[in-house]
């Protein structure tokens, strides 16, 4: 499982709250945190000002209730919560697994799981809400797929065509014959 981890486990950047333009960005590494920060002002006195950046070593992050507190001010509670895991070891495998394994995967949860899992995170959102996912399901569950089917999915989607009903997909697949019918005459 370790090898799933690169020397970069997590990114993330910002911008400070209003009215501060400055520019930060949160690296979390195998082995260090790196917070990087742009001063961005219109003022004269802050116009020479250099880009900074401060690296510490997880376990002098996990003690560092300063530098939480400036991530959390930019980057919100929950990503300071997250960092914490990381440098604390506890890494989301899950989540670095390759996209193509975890749609192996998904292919195995019940319907009510898919729905649950797509509220985990974004990428899993994005996952289980895939025309790639939805082709599979609907290929699984049907004795065959027409082309008729393979070209409403470009219009409609995998998704929508696994949650019509029957009669309601062959209506459609009529009107769209009808149409293309009527353009050739």
């Amino acid at each position: 499982m370790a090898s799933l981890i690169g020397e970069t486990v997590f990114e993330s950047n910002g911008q400070a709250p209003a009215p501060s333009k400055d520019f930060y960005q949160l690296v979390v590494t195998k082995k260090e945190v790196i917070w990087r920060f742009w001063k961005i002002s219109l003022r004269s006195e802050f116009r020479t000002t250099n880009p900074g950046e401060l690296r510490e070593m997880h376990k002098e992050y996990l003690d560092d209730y300063s530098l939480q507190a400036q991530i959390a001010t930019v980057l919100g509670d929950s990503i300071v919560s997250y960092t914490l895991n990381l440098c604390r070891g506890n890494f989301d495998y899950l989540e670095r697994l390759p996209y193509a394994l975890l749609l192996y995967v998904i292919l195995y949860l019940d319907l009510e799981d898919v729905a649950q899992l797509s509220q985990t995170s974004r990428k899993f959102e994005k996952l289980c809400s895939s025309d790639a996912l939805w082709e599979r399901i609907v290929e699984n569950s049907c004795d065959t797929i027409t082309p008729e089917m393979r070209a409403l999915s470009k219009e409609v989607g995998w998704k929508q065509i696994f949650f019509t009903n029957k009669l309601q997909l062959q209506m459609q697949i009529r009107r769209r014959r009808q149409t293309s019918e009527n353009l050739i005459v």
